[in-house]
């Protein structure tokens, strides 16, 4: 399959993706459990369920662009694992999907379009690009929320910037 710019940022913002999941869980590994499920102001209220909206918002889309939306899904508020350890599991398991669906993707693929239903059941036609570029920024909008509670915390947060992963050895 030919590679170019769109295909080659989709499958390194896939690669990127995983890496900088594994560096947040990596640090919130650092934390005693009763401070990873501690109550912090934030939108989820605590770092570990950020993560886990994380793990339910990556599913669905991920489910919308491949037609097989996990019909257990019904909120994205949904605890999906209790503790860190099984949901690093799980993140890790899907950032491996992300990153196959990445690499099956060429531009056909990114310009064609897909159809979905969202949560509140309307329809939605869309070229896949643009909504597949939503998927990156969401994940790396919740991981910042996770980054500064990290900090609140009392953990050095992970250096996470795109750059930096560009300059991790192949």
């Amino acid at each position: 399959m030919p590679q170019t710019i769109l295909t080659d940022h989709v499958r390194r913002f896939g690669r990127y993706n995983r890496w900088a999941n594994q560096r947040i869980y990596d640090a919130c590994a650092q934390l005693a459990p009763a401070d990873y499920h501690a109550q912090r102001p934030s939108f989820f209220g605590s770092i570990h369920a950020t993560l886990n909206h994380l793990l339910v918002g990556d599913s669905i889309w991920l489910g919308r662009f491949t037609g097989n939306v996990p019909a257990h899904l019904t909120r994205l508020d949904m605890i999906l694992h209790a503790d860190l350890s099984s949901l690093r599991v799980a993140r890790a398991a899907k950032d491996e999907e992300i990153v196959a669906f990445c690499d099956q993707l060429d531009d056909a693929k990114l310009n064609d379009t897909f159809s979905y239903a969202n949560m509140a059941g309307q329809c939605f036609t869309d070229p896949l690009f643009p909504p597949l570029m939503h998927f990156f920024n969401h994940q790396t909008h919740h991981r910042g929320q996770v980054h500064g509670l990290l900090s609140h915390a009392g953990v050095s947060p992970p250096e996470l910037d795109l750059i930096y992963f560009m300059r991790q050895p192949a």
